[in-house]
């Protein structure tokens, strides 16, 4: 793999030219057929399999009237009056004759037609039937729909809410936020911006080509509003960590004297194996999510895996011509003057006081307390996630300046919290009668739960032999007492449609919830074994050791729990919800566990690797097992405290996204990655590693043999050495 790599890089270097303008000119071709075709439509969430998702399937087919989006306008009188006021319904009808005049509106329901009408009679419901899917209104149907309530009446109150609200999240200048300071930490790291500059567009260049073919395959492929964005986050920070990696090992050559192409190849031999084994982790857990078997899911998984694999390959081609075009600009001012002054062929990275030589000098020697504190801290942290809850979404946690959570607000107001997440009972049979008997059998069965508040009467379909019912719960729809309701309900309506031979389901937001769920829940422990399992033996096949793996595994352990702890702290439970513009905390989204989980996985194997590899190289070539630890953490320790930066700015600026389930996202990576970077591997993995010793690297002798050997220390790259025998000045040109 080094010796690949190695002619790989030196090849790049010589034909830089070429290598730059083919990049170019590709994402230049894959842009102009995006323009051309403009952007791919996203999909909602679908859980094939699933009795909720069989319902939904049912009635589209069967109800193709309301296979579009619905969305309720909820309507509040002033104090004093009623809708029952002749003024008031004058008000109320001038509301529905707007909402049904709206592009793409099928037509709107009054509350006086449809009886939905609150208690107090001072609460009234809208109900507005579209054409298309959510998935399918522009946004400025979105922004005509939202906007029925801004020339509201003197005292009343009007809120569009409900699916035509659901939007593709934005992103914009709060993403920007993060990739300039990714760039601070660039040039404050190598203190040369040709460098960062060369660094940040390299990984540019990467993410705009992964992310504008993601675009693309959208329109053979169907894609939820999530998946670009998740692509983009991912894409952007492991492509500046890998180009950071490569270009730090390429300047540590270039001082110590080696002549620019070698100087390149051997970066992209060493550092660049690093690079793509890091890679594949990352590519073998988000690939991973496809064993969940939930759609969206998976396109998340592929989606986001194809931008890191373009990550690796910008790393390991692109980023060595921009290099050959940067020359001896990529060393700093300080290391060209310790050049000068002789300092070719010595270590400038210690020699200049480098700070991670000490702590890993620090860590080695006190790696008892280090230790203990890492664990104990750490697990502090994760106490909150025992009490993790998840849900999908709903509009109680939307901000509290947006129409929608003011029209949830309304409905909890005036009918109770349980309106904003009925559950539909859908009865299918082989006629009308059979019908009957077993929508009133499941409206019996329904009302005889503690948990539900009412059941409204069935509606047929046009041909009898499909009705709906809804049910409302007393509890809000993302509280446990409504997922109880599911579970409870769909075990009583077993018994009456073996009763009455008709197929009854229940379906419903509150119902695909539960549904997703428990289907993640199922997945989960193939998922672990799966890319743990795999993720295990790519570093035994790395590091030749069994012991690394092991330690490395049991780190992201404690990463992941103190991850989900502070996640649940914030986003549950509301502690310190304003620092990230939380207005209101609720359970988390039901799919973040196992996302979060495949995703820190990998980057957290990204560390793994980067450190490690240092120390691998250095044992390899003859330092004791205590000298290639600090040597590990000297020469890493800068590269992974500014990846870690990076990627936490990348990761923060998605918690400024107004949508909670990206600000959640965001926040989990952003934590998780600092937890990993400075707790875990600057800390605790040394402290082990030096408990360890030579035992580390211990593998049965079998296992070496049958193993394949990677060289990910470039020991094969040695006997190409000439440039220690009669180095190149630094600023010579390649030949």
């Amino acid at each position: 793999m080094a010796t690949l790599l190695y002619r790989l890089g030196r090849g790049a270097f010589a034909r830089r030219g070429l290598v730059a303008a083919t990049w170019l000119v590709l994402l230049a071709v894959l842009g102009g057929v995006l323009l051309s075709l403009g952007t791919a439509p996203t999909t909602s969430v679908s859980i094939p399999g699933t009795e909720s998702q069989r319902a939904l399937d049912a009635l589209q087919k069967e109800f193709p009237q309301a296979s579009g989006a619905s969305g309720t306008v909820v309507v509040r009188a002033p104090a004093g009056a009623t809708l029952a006021d002749p003024a008031s319904r004058s008000a109320v009808d001038a509301v529905v004759a707007r909402a049904s005049k709206l592009p793409g509106v099928l037509g709107a329901v009054g509350p006086f037609d449809t009886r939905a009408i609150s208690p107090d009679g001072r609460y009234g419901l809208v109900t507005v039937q579209f054409a298309q899917t959510a998935d399918e209104l522009t946004a400025d149907q979105r922004s005509a729909y939202e906007a029925l309530g801004t020339d509201a009446p003197a005292g009343w109150t009007v809120a569009a809410g409900g699916e035509p609200l659901i939007a593709t999240p934005e992103i914009g200048s709060t993403e920007g936020i993060g990739v300039l300071v990714a760039l601070v930490v660039l040039v404050v790291t190598f203190g040369s911006l040709v460098a960062a500059g060369m660094t940040m567009v390299n990984a540019l260049i990467g993410v705009g080509v992964g992310m504008v073919g993601l675009l693309l395959v959208g329109h053979a492929v169907e894609l939820s509003s999530v998946t670009p964005v998740l692509a983009l986050m991912l894409g952007l920070a492991v492509g500046i960590d890998y180009s950071l990696f490569i270009t730090s090992r390429y300047r540590h050559n270039l001082a110590l004297g080696l002549e620019r192409q070698e100087a390149v190849g051997r970066a992209v031999g060493t550092a660049g194996t690093a690079v793509v084994f890091a890679g594949l982790t990352v590519i073998i857990a988000l690939a991973g999510l496809s064993v969940v078997g939930i759609p969206f899911l998976t396109a998340m998984g592929l989606a986001a895996a194809g931008t890191v694999l373009i990550a690796v390959l910008v790393a390991v081609t692109l980023l060595p011509a921009l290099l050959g075009f940067a020359g001896d600009r990529v060393l700093s001012r300080r290391q060209r003057r310790a050049e000068r002054e002789g300092g070719v062929g010595t270590d400038l990275e210690e020699a200049a006081g480098n700070r991670g030589f000490a702590w890993g000098r620090f860590t080695v020697r006190h790696r008892v307390p280090v230790l203990l504190a890492g664990v104990v801290v750490l697990g502090a942290v994760a106490l909150p996630a025992a009490d993790m809850r998840l849900a999908l979404p709903d509009d109680g946690t939307a901000p509290t300046s947006s129409s929608k959570r003011t029209a949830y607000d309304l409905v909890s107001e005036g009918f109770g919290e349980g309106f904003n997440g009925r559950l539909v009972m859908v009865v299918h049979g082989d006629d009308a009668q059979q019908i009957e008997r077993a929508s009133a059998s499941a409206a019996a069965a329904a009302t005889g739960l503690p948990d539900v508040l009412a059941v409204a009467p069935g509606q047929a379909s046009a041909d009898g032999r499909t009705a709906l019912l809804a049910v409302v719960p007393k509890s809000g729809p993302s509280e446990q007492a409504t997922f109880e309701l599911v579970r409870d309900l769909r075990a009583k309506l077993a018994t009456t449609a073996g009763a009455t031979g008709a197929e009854i389901s229940v379906t419903g937001v509150t119902a695909v919830g539960v549904d997703v769920s428990d289907k993640l829940s199922d997945a989960l422990p193939v998922y672990l074994v799966l890319v743990v399992g795999l993720g295990f033996v790519l570093l035994m096949l790395m590091f030749r050791s069994i012991l690394v793996p092991l330690k490395a595994t049991l780190g992201f352990l404690l990463t992941i729990g103190a991850a989900f702890g502070a996640t649940v702290a914030i986003f549950q439970w509301g502690w310190l919800a304003s620092l990230v513009g939380l207005d209101t905390a609720g359970p988390l989204v039901s799919f973040l566990p196992i996302l979060l989980i495949g995703i820190l996985f990998g980057l957290a194997m990204d560390y793994e690797v980067f450190l490690v590899s240092r120390m691998r190289e250095d044992f390899v070539h003859g330092d004791t097992a205590k000298e290639a630890v600090v040597a590990g953490v000297g020469h890493g320790a800068r590269v992974v405290v500014a990846a870690a930066l990076i990627m936490m700015s990348v990761f923060a600026g998605f918690v400024l996204v107004e949508d909670p389930i990206i600000k959640s996202m965001g926040f989990a990576l952003a934590l998780g990655v600092a937890v990993d970077a400075f707790v875990v591997r600057l800390s605790i993995v040394p402290a082990v590693m030096s408990f360890l010793g030579d035992r580390a690297w211990w593998m049965p002798r079998w296992l070496d043999r049958l193993l394949p050997d990677v060289d990910i220390e470039g020991e094969k790259l040695r006997p190409l050495e000439t440039a220690t025998s009669d180095p190149a000045p630094v600023g010579s040109t390649a030949r």
